[in-house]
């Protein structure tokens, strides 16, 4: 479909990038073995040291959800997201020593700052980092992290969850609400974090 409105979100919304050797590949919380994986891979193919995988239980739930895709792969008893992604990790050939996770956070904002306070009580300068996320939560991922990691330079390398892509995203309702729900949380959900940043930014 050649249509200004849904190219526009579409560009906006599905970050994509080449992968490059960086510091870190940040792991944005979610239950999907996918981004773990991927991570892995990047890991064994010497792109990143550090492995930081993120997430406790969403805010919107009293538990975690369980997971989502390969649930017969990834048998654990997971009480979190980073949990789940530390095991998926280490199954995948990533050693622990690599990994710093935190889990306690409950959405992207925390999962973004809480990951900043994990790296510096570790003592560890990410000066470069790639992040693994779901492919229609890219945009979001990569404002909050820049904000938590002013300094660092950031790629985004996606993965495809829900079968919604920069392709076909409009062409369910699924897709749709997914997209535009990231829309309008980029520009309300955090805007006093972004308003701060670009205050200060501006120094």
């Amino acid at each position: 479909m050649n249509n200004r409105i849904i190219t526009d979100i579409s560009d906006y919304i599905f970050v994509s990038d080449t992968p490059e050797k960086a510091d870190a590949i940040f792991l944005p919380g979610a239950s999907f073995p996918q981004q773990p994986e991927y991570a892995a891979a990047l890991y064994r193919q010497g792109y990143a040291k550090w492995l930081i995988p993120s997430g406790g239980i969403s805010v919107k739930m009293d538990e975690w959800p369980g997971v989502r895709n390969k649930a017969d792969v990834y048998t654990g008893d997971y009480s979190s997201d980073c949990e789940f992604f530390t095991d998926v990790l280490i199954q995948n050939g990533v050693p622990v020593d690599a990994i710093i996770g935190e889990d306690q956070s409950g959405h992207t904002r925390d999962n973004a700052y809480f990951s900043r306070k994990a790296v510096d009580e570790k003592g560890v300068v990410i000066k470069s980092a790639l992040i693994v996320c779901k492919a229609f939560h890219a945009r979001r991922c990569l404002m909050l992290y820049q904000m938590a990691f002013p300094d660092t330079k950031i790629r985004v390398c996606p993965v495809h969850c829900y079968n919604i892509t920069k392709e076909n995203w409009y062409q369910t309702e699924q897709g749709i609400d997914r997209v535009l729900g990231e829309l309008a949380r980029c520009g309300n959900q955090f805007a006093g974090d972004i308003k701060a940043y670009l205050l200060q930014s501006g120094d």
